[in-house]
C-alpha cells in the first residue's frame, strides 16, 4: 500500500484557495468542480489535520483533546457548537434556512492497540484507561478518517449555503469501540435539546473495499454485538491434588467448549450468528490450581429474537456446567452482559434514494452492490433505533488501493483487518470521497427552495 506524506510534508503544502464551485444552468449542482474542490481542501488544510488526528488517538470515553480539537474546527467553519454532551460528544448546529434537520456523525475514538502500520506517521501515543492502566493507543479502526472528513463537509456544506437548505447536526461521538457513545449522547438529550433528525448519515472507512468505491445496504447494514463476561469460581488447591479442590480452568474449558453448540445445534442454519471466547485468564504459577477463570466473550446476531436466544443459552450453558462439575450453590458461574448494540439497519427507502444520488452525483462505477462480509457492529443504530423513528442510512467508504488486493491474490501480503496493528488505509481517497457522498446526499435530501 501507497505511504502517505509526512506530517511536516502534509503542513508544507500550499494553502490556495480551493477552486470555486458553480451551479449549472439547470441548478444542478456541478459535482465535478465540488470533487475538485474537495480534494484541494484535502491537500491544503486536511491532509495535516488527519496526520494530527493520527498520531494522537484516544481511548473511549477519554477522547478529550480530539474533542477540543474537533470543537475548534467546527466552530472555525462557522457551526455552533456545544461541547460535552455525553461524555466528550460534540454536537455541532448549522441552520441554513428552511428544511429538514439532517444528523451527520462521526465517531472518533481509537484502540488499545500498538500500531505497527510501517506508516511515517504511525501512532506512538499512550494513555491511562478507565481503569488507570496505561495503554498504546492507535486508529486501528479509521475513526481518524471519518472526523477528518466531518471538518471537511461542514467547510464545504458552509461555503455552498446557496446549493442546499435546512439543518445539520453534526456529531462527534465518543465510544463507537465500545458501542456506549451513541447512547450516551441520547441519555444526554440529544434528541430533546437539539432536534430530532429528519435523516441521520455516517460512513466507515472499509479496508477491505477498494479506494473509489462506496457500498451501502438497502436493510442490514451491520450485525448486533454484545460483551460478556463470564467467571468461573472455582475451590484453590495444589496442582498434584486436583481432588482436593475444584478446577476453574477445566470447567471454563468446558463452557468454551459448550458455548459452540449454540451455533451448531439450536440457531436455525440459516440465520447467522457468532460467538467468540476473545479472553481467558486464570491462575497465576504452574502447580497452583486457582479460584477463579474469567472468560470475555463477543457475540453477534443479525436479529434481534436470534441475539436474545444467544444470550440466554450462554447463561443456561455456563451456570449448569458449573453445577454439573461439582460447583456449590453459593459458588455460582456469573453471567454478565456489559455492552450491547442492536443490528443496524439501514431504512430502505432511504437507502434506495441515496444509493441512486452515489450513482447519480458520484458516477454509477463509484457504487458497489452490498455483500456482508463479516458481522462487524456499529452503535449508530441507536440513533436510528425503530421506536425514535428516525430513517437512517450508513454506508462504506473504500480504503485500501486496488493494487493491494491485486498484490494479495498473487501472494502478496493480505490487506490487513480492522483492528489489526497492521491497519493502515489510504487516507486522501477515504476523506474525500466521504466527504462527497455527504454533500451529494445532504443537496438530495435538503435542496435548496
Amino acid at each position: 500500500m501507497t505511504l502517505f506524506r509526512t506530517a511536516a510534508a502534509a503542513i508544507a503544502l500550499s494553502f490556495a484557495s480551493a477552486p470555486a464551485i458553480a451551479l449549472a444552468d439547470d441548478h444542478n449542482v456541478d459535482h465535478a468542480a465540488i470533487k475538485a474542490a474537495v480534494e484541494a481542501d484535502y491537500d491544503s488544510y486536511l491532509a495535516p489535520l488527519f496526520v494530527h488526528f493520527h498520531q494522537n488517538p484516544e481511548l473511549s470515553f477519554l477522547e478529550n483533546e480530539t474533542a477540543a480539537r474537533m470543537a475548534q474546527e467546527l466552530r472555525e467553519a462557522g457551526v455552533e457548537v456545544t461541547e460535552g454532551v455525553g461524555g466528550t460528544g460534540v454536537v455541532g448546529m448549522l441552520e441554513n434556512g428552511e428544511g429538514p434537520l439532517i444528523l451527520i456523525r462521526a465517531d472518533m475514538d481509537g484502540l488499545p492497540v500498538v500500531e505497527k502500520s510501517g506508516l511515517d506517521y504511525a501512532s506512538t501515543a499512550t494513555q491511562l484507561g478507565q481503569d488507570g492502566k496505561e495503554y498504546p493507543v492507535m486508529h486501528a479502526c479509521g475513526h481518524d478518517v471519518h472526523i477528518t472528513s466531518l471538518v471537511g463537509t461542514a467547510r464545504k456544506l458552509v461555503e455552498m449555503k446557496d446549493s442546499w437548505s435546512g439543518t445539520i447536526m453534526f456529531i462527534v461521538q465518543p465510544a463507537e469501540e465500545r458501542v456506549g457513545g451513541a447512547k450516551a449522547m441520547l441519555a444526554d438529550g440529544l434528541y430533546e435539546r437539539f432536534g430530532k433528525p429528519d435523516y441521520a448519515l455516517a460512513f466507515h472507512v472499509a479496508s477491505q473495499l477498494p479506494t473509489g468505491k462506496i457500498t451501502a445496504a438497502e436493510g442490514i447494514q451491520y450485525s448486533s454485538a454484545d460483551s460478556v463476561d463470564i467467571k468461573v469460581p472455582g475451590i484453590g488447591a495444589h496442582g498434584a491434588s486436583p481432588h482436593a479442590g475444584r478446577d476453574p480452568v477445566y470447567i471454563a474449558s468446558q463452557i468454551v467448549t459448550g458455548l459452540q453448540s449454540i451455533i451448531s445445534r439450536e440457531v436455525q442454519p440459516l440465520q447467522p450468528a457468532v460467538i467468540t471466547v476473545g479472553s481467558f485468564h486464570s491462575g497465576s504459577k504452574h502447580n497452583i490450581i486457582s479460584d477463579l477463570a474469567e472468560l470475555q466473550l463477543t457475540v453477534r446476531a443479525n436479529d434481534e429474537k436470534v441475539r436474545a436466544q444467544l444470550l440466554d443459552a450462554i447463561k443456561r450453558i455456563a451456570v449448569n456446567t458449573g453445577k454439573a462439575h461439582g460447583l456449590p450453590d453459593d459458588m455460582p458461574v456469573e453471567v454478565v452482559v456489559s455492552e450491547g448494540t442492536p443490528v443496524t439497519y439501514n431504512d430502505v427507502g432511504l437507502a434506495k434514494r441515496l444509493n441512486g444520488v452515489i450513482k447519480r452525483d458520484l458516477g454509477e462505477e463509484t457504487f458497489q452492490e452490498f455483500r456482508q462480509q463479516g458481522m462487524g457492529a456499529e452503535d449508530f443504530s441507536y440513533f436510528v433505533a425503530e421506536d425514535l423513528g428516525v430513517p437512517g442510512y450508513y454506508f462504506a467508504v473504500g480504503g485500501t488501493p486496488q493494487e493491494a488486493f491485486d498484490a494479495a491474490e498473487n501472494g502478496g501480503p493480505a490487506v490487513p483487518s480492522h483492528h489489526s496493528p497492521l491497519f493502515k488505509v489510504a487516507p486522501r481517497p477515504g476523506v474525500t470521497l466521504g466527504t462527497r457522498a455527504m454533500i451529494a446526499a445532504v443537496f438530495d435530501l435538503a435542496p435548496s427552495s
